[in-house]
């Protein structure tokens, strides 16, 4: 089999699907490595680095290959040959032209951001390995914006108080982020509408706001589910008492092929203290907080909210290092004896396959698309 590494395509975009150390473990098993001239060069990986791993660098990845590895959706898919493959980020419950594009081309594609989260799968996860790193770089965004310190300090002028904190979402960014911010001296506090992640938040040292719901919060898949118009109110009352004694909020909560749910509104922010800051994980998908200009960074009474996009690609090298190990599990499922094995039976297969044989074969991408009329 060969695996073709092309570069990343998408703005801003520096991580890279397969790095040297990954494709020499692939070499060593019998597969063929090809990586675009180039493409690591943003994660701090040379052309040099790759061949001496045993690939061969080329002016395109795309060409002659069994399978196409990438981080993010390449540009020209559309002009793979009927019956390649392609494992990348392709977001394909709310990305339905791509993923009607990957079919039409007789594209069999895998999204790594639909692998079910079950133990077998854990290696795979790079939702969750990205995650992790987003939750990190928040807790310092959040500390760099503070115009306060994030621990006590004591001095001969008298002690500085630590800055409270709030995180919002208890998935693995948000505990990433608690863990963070508490290694840097804050109080924190998290909140999720999942009753169950309590014993998490506890273990890192911060104080789990909750509130009592007569209705399931997490889906089958561990992520949080839309909750009812009344849960969702009772939600917001205490979000909103908490927000006005923190000094920063860190927002995490999304809803996979969702908007992010609002849990910050207008109001709320007008009723923060001045100074505060909201870091918002969830701006690509619409933020957290009403306010939240993706991409930007803006001051509203007082109160700056900040709300950045692919945190994970502003650590290049760790990122790609992450997903390359997970990228580097998922191949090694998928093939057998150099092959590439396309086993729906398979539960770890199945949650990520999304087109072959010019169907689309997700069953909830397959819904997605119906309901939105495609």
């Amino acid at each position: 089999m060969r695996v073709g590494v092309p570069k990343e395509t998408a703005e801003g975009e520096r991580r890279v699907a397969l790095t040297p150390n990954a494709t020499s473990r692939l070499v060593s098993g019998g597969i063929e490595v090809v990586v675009e001239s180039g493409a690591g060069d943003g994660s701090f990986f040379s052309d040099a680095e790759y061949q001496e791993a045993g690939a061969s660098t080329a002016p395109s990845a795309f060409e002659s290959v069994d399978l196409v590895v990438a981080v993010r959706k390449p540009d020209i898919v559309t002009s793979l040959a009927a019956g390649t493959a392609l494992a990348a980020m392709i977001q394909p419950l709310v990305d339905h032209a791509a993923v009607r594009s990957l079919a039409e081309a007789g594209v069999t594609s895998f999204s790594m951001d639909t692998i079910p989260r079950i133990a077998r799968a854990q290696s795979m996860d790079v939702l969750s390995s990205m995650a992790s790193l987003a939750g990190y770089k928040a807790a310092i965004i959040a500390a760099d914006a503070l115009g306060k310190l994030f621990p006590m300090m004591m001095a001969a002028s008298g002690t500085t108080p630590p800055a409270k904190g709030l995180v919002l979402g208890a998935g693995v960014a948000g505990l990433q982020a608690i863990a963070t911010a508490r290694r840097l001296g804050a109080v924190l506090s998290g909140y999720d509408v999942r009753p169950v992640v309590r014993e998490q938040v506890e273990s890192l040292g911060a104080t789990f706001l909750e509130v009592e719901l007569e209705e399931e919060a997490e889906d089958a898949g561990g992520y949080a589910r839309e909750l009812s118009e009344e849960a969702r109110r009772k939600g917001q009352e205490l979000v909103h008492s908490a927000v006005q004694e923190m000094d920063f909020v860190i927002t995490t909560a999304a809803i996979p092929g969702r908007p992010a749910p609002k849990l910050i509104d207008a109001g709320m922010v007008r009723d923060m203290q001045p100074g505060a800051v909201i870091v918002d994980l969830a701006a690509e998908s619409g933020g957290n907080c009403e306010l939240t200009k993706p991409g930007e960074t803006v001051v509203e009474n007082g109160v700056t909210i900040v709300g950045p996009l692919n945190l994970p690609s502003s650590m290049p090298t760790h990122a790609s290092q992450m997903y390359a190990r997970n990228m580097l599990n998922f191949i090694n499922h998928t093939t057998k004896d150099g092959d590439l094995i396309i086993d729906t039976e398979d539960e770890i297969t199945k949650g990520c396959l999304i087109t072959h044989g010019g169907d689309i074969v997700h069953e909830a991408t397959a819904a997605a698309m119906k309901a939105n009329g495609g």
